[in-house]
């Protein structure tokens, strides 16, 4: 007997996420948080396109992108000159670009849509342990009256931060170390000519090219109002402090908070135009380990978000890869709760998730350290990887191997955006996103010829047999093929974007997963290896 499927600990924007992706796919869930009230804090503000993409799956895209502000590009100052002006723009074919949002505006968006499915936070609520067994966890919680409870759930979720509960409880190792560097975080107004929606890294050089003062801008919703943040001062930084190279240094201090004169003392050394600060809402003292697990779970438990993998801020990367760490979970959870998950699929989270962790807190901790340019690849790719469009699950055990590699996705790779698709309802052409928005998985039968749809009923109905009614078909064809009536719904490629970005020719299966991973690629489209992508998920 559980008193909720599962409980989740940390209510910040991964565990937000979590709760949401089980509560909308009707898992009943508990989300708790030590914190008496969410904190108006700027901390995490950059949102990479690929999370705008999971936030689209879920139907959260358009309220963020109401409240957040495009970032176009990054000024690079050396030495009071302009070295670099750095421009973030995508292929076109990626639908969304890079925003900045404060952290308390994500968490109060998913927040609000986590309402819509009947979800809360219960604050001042904190996880003290657990146990778990084969059937189960059982957890002690403390309420914001003193009081504890027992709590029984069929799995835990530990997105409670970079001192988790959860991780030292089930004893898992998170080797790393911390940057000597403090830096001071300041939440402000200034009054420059910049162009809006740039961010700003200004820098001074000895003669020997080390950098020995800095200064980062990012901006934010609202009248030239930027996240700053730079090198702590020696008054705020004492000599006799004692050292915490060994300990998990990380995030916001609340005993040293700089004031509008430390902030301004800065501007007046590496400011790229003269200006004067004010309208300060906040600050802080920043200091940052790099550490990551050495699995994100064991049996029932897992760990997510900072609470997994923590490392320099440097290009946004940490919380946007502990909302995907979530999303990725969630959609798993919720097959197992249901009984009709594959034994070992809660399981290829840690296999999927952990190398990208990994990949994120060396190339954050390399880029702190040397700067972007110690990244080797064109402009492009960089531009891509920081916006996590690059990330793919080749090697997972959920993938069935598809085609050499050719044009279009391959299986584990992101399943790309395309416009121009009809509806024979709509008298408007949709995205595919459009199509997939809040839906599980995904089958895309296409096929260049009337001919080649003889079979896709079968081919359907069997897939969705093996998928315990968890999976959505459509047949994609051009304009101008009549396959006759189809029992299944008909998207039409007006423009060709489908066949160009997919790479496809003639009949083709695309097995898309929850989060937007392509799980098989079939070519020709065929039972047989459809079928076996299908039970690398599903129960028998």
């Amino acid at each position: 007997m559980t008193d909720t499927e599962v409980l989740i600990a940390g209510a910040g924007p991964v565990g937000l996420t979590a709760a949401l992706e089980l509560s909308r796919r009707g898992v009943t869930c508990r989300l708790v948080d030590r914190l008496p009230e969410r904190l108006p804090y700027a901390r995490a503000v950059g949102i990479q396109p690929r999370t705008l993409e999971v936030w689209d799956r879920t139907g959260v895209a358009r309220a963020a992108l109401d409240a957040a502000i495009p970032l176009r590009g990054q000024l690079v100052y050396v030495n009071g000159t302009e070295e670099a002006r750095i421009d973030m723009a995508l292929p076109p074919e990626v639908p969304y670009g890079f925003a900045a949002l404060p952290q308390y505006e994500t968490e109060r968006i998913l927040e609000e849509h986590l309402a819509r499915f009947g979800g809360s936070i219960e604050r001042g609520t904190e996880l003290l342990s657990f146990v778990q067994d084969a059937d189960g966890v059982t957890s002690r919680l403390r309420t914001t009256a003193g009081a504890e409870q027992e709590v029984r759930s069929l799995f835990l979720v530990g997105c409670d931060g970079a001192h988790s509960v959860v991780r030292k409880t089930l004893g898992l190792s998170f080797e790393g170390g911390a940057l000597p560097e403090e830096y001071m975080l300041a939440d402000v107004e200034v009054d420059w000519d910049l162009a809006p929606g740039w961010t700003v890294r200004s820098m001074h050089h000895t003669p020997d090219g080390d950098v020995d003062d800095l200064l980062v801008c990012i901006p934010l919703p609202g009248r030239c109002r930027y996240r700053m943040s730079m090198l702590v001062p020696p008054e705020l930084s004492p000599r006799d402090r004692p050292e915490a190279k060994d300990a998990v240094a990380h995030g916001l201090e609340t005993e040293r908070a700089p004031r509008l004169e430390h902030v301004q003392a800065v501007l007046d050394r590496l400011s790229p135009r003269p200006t004067t600060a004010s309208a300060m809402r906040w600050s802080s003292v920043f200091r940052i380990s790099h550490r990551i697990v050495d699995r994100y779970g064991e049996g029932r438990v897992f760990v997510a978000g900072d609470a997994a993998h923590i490392h320099p801020p440097t290009g946004a990367q940490g919380m946007n890869t502990g909302i995907q760490d979530a999303y990725n979970l969630g959609w798993k959870l919720a097959l197992a709760t249901r009984g009709v998950a594959h034994p070992e699929l809660p399981a290829s989270y840690d296999t999927e998730r952990r190398p990208v962790g990994e990949e994120v807190v060396g190339r954050t901790l390399r880029h702190a350290t040397q700067g972007i340019q110690a990244d080797p690849d064109d402009p492009v790719t960089v531009g891509l990887r920081e916006a996590q469009l690059l990330i793919a699950y080749p090697d997972s055990p959920l993938v069935e191997p598809g085609p050499a590699a050719g044009p279009g996705p391959a299986a584990g790779e992101r399943a790309p955006d395309c416009g121009g698709l009809l509806d024979p309802l709509a008298t408007f052409p949709l995205r595919l996103y459009d199509v997939l928005r809040e839906r599980d998985h995904v089958l895309l039968l296409h096929a260049d010829s009337a001919d080649e749809t003889k079979g896709f009923e079968e081919l359907a109905d069997t897939a969705r047999g093996v998928a315990h009614g968890q999976l959505t078909c459509y047949c994609v064809l051009p304009e101008g093929v009549d396959a006759g009536p189809l029992p299944l719904p008909v998207l039409r490629d007006s423009r060709g974007e489908f066949r160009e970005r997919y790479g496809t020719g003639g009949s083709d299966a695309f097995l898309v997963r929850p989060d937007g991973y392509l799980g098989a690629r079939v070519s020709p489209a065929a039972q047989g290896p459809l079928s076996a992508a299908l039970t690398r998920v599903f129960a028998a």
